[in-house]
């Protein structure tokens, strides 16, 4: 790569331009010569333009420099062309001078090749500087070299432009942005203050007033910071190390500004606010640091591969997170105070997600249990089968079984936890250790928050994945009163360590009787609602966690009178049945009989009508069913895709991924794709195509699915899915690119104008990276893609079309 000290200095570098203008105005000997030179620079600046063009599109940093070079660069190739077309007689300079931009121009077209939108645009404007004034100097000295040459040409429009690219050439300011962010470096390396100015320059520039554009510059920091680590290489080591201290500075201007939103009116005092996205933390966490941060925040961070903490940079000994509940109880306490409403948000403080025991959060089999975390290949390579559940000393382990499901044998129940859709389960083992965790005192930092609090008794344990079991809602006040809480820290800091104790599994873990069970079901069959209600929920916990419970009420005849509660009017009756439902048809014996006993409309009937935890166990249990073959079928004729396409486009984030994964595996049966599609699941999956929806590699593999049909390619085009597929090319998982590239193929296939929309698109660049470090089935189907572009070009060709 090109060093930031590659050119000794402009004014240099036009000492040399001019020197070189005098000796232009010598008269040349002449010759015949040798075009390749000439026209390869044609070729590449036209690969550069359109590169260039593709990129500023997708909002690419430092877009107005690589636009003024283009438009250079546009102005120079006519020149050239005239040059070649005349065969005029040239001399070695315009041979050197052609090389040296064709160079140039090369050199900048593989930077800009590698950038993608998740990478660092802090460094990328940094790095790209000497290639762009690479260029700029390199036009500057051919330009000088074809206005001599041009006066010896027929057409005085040849002579008139080459004065103009002299010109332009030499008054082009390239680089200023860089100038700024390398005037900061300076000044932080001589321990300066960076000044105020710069940097809201640099903030407005990269809009990094954004909670989610500063989160992801970090990300991707780090990740170079890493990968230079890794390299050893020292001088880009320190460069980017330089750089993530910018972002700390850029990070405490945002927040004295205020840039970031006040609640009511009210600024959020600093110590609320999580160190990485610089927002209200609704989830506090733990890391291994003892760092506090905002879940959402750490989780994406960790997601990415990260094994530092963020403050510190010390490397992280583990990736649990621990729910700081010392610093809810705060955030919730000043909240109260202010009057500032968050009852909406999505990681609700200290709710039954905190203590583990709703579906949304724990490793409950209600939400977790259908859904594993791959994400899923087209249906011509899903296996068919279910999932095993194991218990192996009551700890949970996760496995991910990418291609197939396994087959189990009856006797044998499963756990699955989510996945990304439905053709890659991921079995898992509930995972519940007695671990024994030092957890500090509160400092006495950060406006002396603990005096304010005192001792705050809560429940820890500690699992895998990040979550912390406990025993469900019917047994909440054993839960909290029986075990202690130590003290959290907001900011890490901490003193007299702590080994808090944990209790065992809740009762729902421990074997029932048949006797008890026989008299929740009698219970089930009551006139009141509220029996009902409560046997429905002490049927859904008890076979949450254990598997011969499961064999016990599935055997004592509970289907029945569960299926009918689907139907009930009250809507915590109807959620806990059709939660006892999914729970059991864990056991694939029990599933088939959940099937069997007409499970398919009430379920759909509370796929439509059920409140939002009915709806999303709904679609997880329809899931479930469908890994049935037969139940498939029936399942897509019962008229439950329009039911669950409905929850794709309306439902929570959770319902709408149980939605996405139920259809999936709908879609594995080619009768239901052109279903999916009449019913309208295309729009919302295009929507889901956006990064910011956290649904991108779940939508893809379904429209993989859904591009093997007419119907499928029609309305992926007619929604605007074509940019976006082409955006996970360059940007998007291994499984994602994968599966965009196979509908891109299926669009091309379909019809020359997808194929024309997607050539439009800039799709080549990234096909060619795609075919030589993707998957090998990315690979086979980025190669099918550019050898069926090369094919249309050459028919085009051979019909004498341009």
């Amino acid at each position: 790569m090109l060093k930031p000290d590659f050119f000794l200095g402009r004014h240099q570098d036009l000492l040399v331009v001019s020197s070189l203008q005098s000796s232009c105005s010598q008269a040349y000997p002449h010759r015949s010569m040798d075009l390749t030179s000439l026209r390869c620079l044609i070729n590449s600046i036209s690969r550069f333009a359109h590169l260039v063009t593709c990129r500023i599109s997708k909002t690419m940093p430092a877009e107005e420099d690589y636009r003024n070079l283009v438009s250079l660069l546009k102005h120079l190739k006519p020149i050239l062309d005239d040059v070649a077309d005349h065969e005029a007689p040239q001399g070695e300079a315009l041979s050197k001078e052609c090389e040296e931009l064709d160079i140039a121009v090369n050199e900048a077209r593989e930077f800009l090749e590698k950038w993608s939108s998740r990478k660092s645009k802090l460094l990328f404007v940094l790095q790209s500087k000497p290639y762009v004034l690479k260029i700029q100097i390199s036009s500057i000295k051919l330009s000088l070299v074809l206005h001599v040459l041009s006066e010896s040409l027929p057409t005085n429009s040849t002579l008139s432009n080459a004065q103009f690219c002299v010109q332009e050439s030499q008054n082009l300011k390239l680089g200023q942005l860089s100038e700024h962010i390398e005037e900061i470096l300076r000044r932080q390396k001589e321990g300066k203050t960076p000044d105020a100015e710069h940097l809201m320059e640099i903030i407005e520039s990269f809009n990094l007033g954004s909670s989610q554009e500063l989160l992801s510059e970090s990300i991707a920091l780090e990740n170079e910071k890493q990968k230079a680590q890794d390299s050893k290489g020292k001088g880009d080591l320190d460069q980017i190390s330089q750089t993530v201290d910018l972002i700390s500075h850029i990070r405490d201007c945002v927040v004295e500004l205020g840039n970031f939103k006040s609640l009511n009116g009210i600024q959020i005092p600093s110590y609320f606010r999580c160190p990485l996205s610089l927002e209200l933390m609704l989830d506090p966490v733990i890391v291994a640091s003892g760092q506090t941060y905002e879940r959402a925040a750490i989780q994406k961070w960790l997601d990415h591969g990260l094994v530092t903490c963020p403050k510190t940079g010390c490397r992280l000994s583990h990736k649990n997170l621990i729910p700081n509940f010392t610093v809810k109880a705060l955030i919730a306490n000043w909240c109260s105070e202010n009057r500032v409403e968050l009852s909406k948000n999505p990681a609700s403080a200290n709710t039954e997600e905190d203590q583990c025991c709703s579906e949304s959060v724990s490793c409950e089999v209600d939400r977790q249990s259908q859904m594993g975390n791959s994400v899923p290949r087209s249906s011509n390579e899903v296996g068919h089968g279910s999932e095993t559940e194991k218990v192996n000393e009551g700890y949970r382990v996760f496995r991910e079984e990418t291609d197939k499901l396994d087959q189990s044998s009856p006797e044998h129940s499963y756990v699955h936890s989510r996945s990304e859709s439905a053709s890659s389960a991921v079995s898992s083992i509930d995972y519940v250790p007695s671990v024994e965790i030092g957890i500090p005192r509160i400092s006495p930092k950060q406006d002396n928050v603990s005096d304010r609090l005192g001792d705050v008794k809560f429940a820890c344990s500690t699992s895998l994945p990040n979550e912390i079991p406990g025993p469900s809602p019917l047994s909440r006040q054993e839960h909290n009163s029986s075990n202690t809480m130590a003290e959290m820290v907001v900011n890490g800091n901490h003193n007299i360590p702590r080994t808090p104790t944990f209790t065992s599994e809740s009762r729902y873990n421990e074997l029932t009787s048949t006797s008890y069970v026989e008299k929740l079901i009698n219970d089930l069959k009551s006139v009141s609602t509220e029996v009902q209600t409560a046997a429905a929920g002490e049927l859904r916990f008890l076979a949450k966690y254990n598997m011969d419970n499961r064999l016990i009420i599935g055997q004592s005849g509970a289907i029945a009178p569960l299926i009918s509660l689907l139907h009930s009017d009250v809507e915590l009756t109807q959620e806990h049945a059709v939660t006892a439902l999914l729970n059991l048809s864990i056991n694939e014996s029990i599933k088939a009989r959940i099937a069997e006993e007409g499970a398919l409309e009430p379920l759909i009937h509370a796929l439509r009508t059920g409140n939002t935890g009915a709806k999303e166990n709904a679609a997880a249990a329809l899931f479930s069913i469908s890994l049935l073959d037969e139940y498939r079928i029936k399942i897509g004729r019962s008229g439950a895709v329009k039911a669950l396409v409905d929850l794709l486009g309306s439902g929570t984030f959770r319902g709408k991924k149980d939605a996405a994964t139920a259809l999936f595996n709908l879609s594995i049966f080619h009768e239901n794709k052109v279903r999916i599609v009449q019913a309208g699941a295309v729009k919302y999956l295009v929507r889901f195509l956006d990064p910011a929806t956290e649904m991108v590699d779940k939508a893809v593999a379904l429209l993989a699915n859904l591009s093997t049909v007419v119907e499928g390619c029609s309305a992926i085009a007619r929604e605007g899915g074509i940019p976006l597929l082409v955006e996970i090319l360059e940007t998007g998982s291994p499984r994602g690119k994968e599966n965009a590239a196979s509908i891109l193929l299926q669009l091309c296939i379909n019809s020359p104008k997808y194929c024309r929309s997607i050539l439009q698109e800039g799709a080549v660049p990234p096909l060619v990276a795609l075919s030589q470090s993707g998957t090998p089935r990315a690979k086979e189907k980025a190669q099918q893609l550019l050898s069926h572009f090369r094919s249309q070009r050459e028919n085009a060709t051979s019909r004498g079309r341009p």
